[in-house]
């Protein structure tokens, strides 16, 4: 398998989402309360599909389950990552996620959940809650209890362009008014921890997770701060965002035709904006705006010709 795999997104319907997903990447998305784009998913709750080759129509699960040759033959049952869009048109629960050991134990066998985020836009003065104040978990649990949460939450100020990694036990939210590109662990494990007391269509409160929120949150905050390094190679900049245990995050700004090396690893592509061509032995595969692809594994020297942004990572 030497070509590259596009793949067919996945909506969810959200009470926080909105249409920014149509409106910025032309998406035919189910209803102007749209949250979610998973863009490169083999999640059991959703999994995007192959638009092209020899295994178009196939889930990605099922890609990674008969064709481990597409991905190096990975050890892994399951996929390890997930990518997504999210449109937060209202304030996203303030949650916080296990790690694997607590996901493993008490989730069923589902992964714990590190994520990292690319602000692609926002509203003016747009934040994001990353982090606590409380020094223990008997301040932290009074906060909650008295509703102290201007007090409790860390908010910070956002524009676009920033990048965030959130591990687990790290509380967080997204806030009104930002899309962004999220790449995390391949998990759907979230306890809520505040929803605003807002109610769904139904009247219904969403469910808050508050005693497995305490087990799994790291307290005090720790903050971890990565420094993007940058550099230049012809007609590209790349950024490097992130590289931990859990996946490694680019960013590639190309501008004309960028040369890049065979890589030993699968990568997963998203074009956030522009246009270009994948080529590959003489072979080209469009990529515009909104596509979402899998580069197998030693595909081989490779170029990118146009004019585009993409958020590159791998495991």
């Amino acid at each position: 398998m030497k070509h590259p795999l596009f793949l067919e997104p996945v909506f969810k319907e959200r009470i926080w989402g909105g249409t920014a997903l149509r409106d910025t990447f032309g998406y035919s998305i189910p209803s102007a309360k749209t949250g979610e784009c998973w863009a490169v998913s083999a999640h059991a709750h959703g999994s995007s599909a192959v638009k092209n080759g020899p295994l178009s129509g196939k889930t990605l699960d099922q890609v990674w389950q008969d064709h481990p040759e597409v991905f190096g033959f990975p050890d892994g049952k399951v996929f390890p990552l997930l990518v997504k869009l999210l449109d937060a048109n209202m304030d996203l629960s303030v949650q916080v996620h296990p790690d694997d050991d607590y996901a493993i134990l008490y989730e069923n066998g589902d992964l714990g959940k590190t994520e990292c985020w690319y602000v692609i836009d926002c509203k003016e003065d747009a934040e994001l809650i990353l982090g606590h104040h409380a020094s223990t978990k008997e301040e932290f649990k009074h906060r909650i209890e008295s509703g102290d949460w201007n007090g409790l939450l860390r908010r910070i100020k956002i524009k676009p362009g920033d990048f965030f990694y959130v591990p687990s036990g790290t509380l967080h939210a997204l806030c009104e008014g930002t899309l962004v590109l999220e790449i995390q662990q391949n998990s759907d494990t979230t306890y809520r921890v505040y929803d605003y007391d807002r109610c769904d269509d139904k009247g219904q409160k969403r469910t808050l997770h508050i005693e497995k929120a305490m087990e799994v949150v790291t307290i005090p905050h720790i903050e971890k701060v990565h420094t993007p390094e940058v550099k230049e190679v012809e007609n590209a900049v790349i950024t490097v965002y992130v590289q931990s245990d859990y996946f490694s995050v680019y960013k590639w700004k190309v501008r004309g035709r960028a040369v890049f090396p065979s890589q030993q690893s699968y990568l997963l592509g998203s074009v956030l904006s522009g246009s270009g061509r994948i080529v590959n032995h003489g072979i080209q595969y469009e990529c515009n705006e909104g596509s979402h692809f899998i580069l197998p594994a030693r595909f081989g020297e490779f170029s990118i010709e146009g004019t585009c942004d993409l958020i590159i990572s791998h495991p």
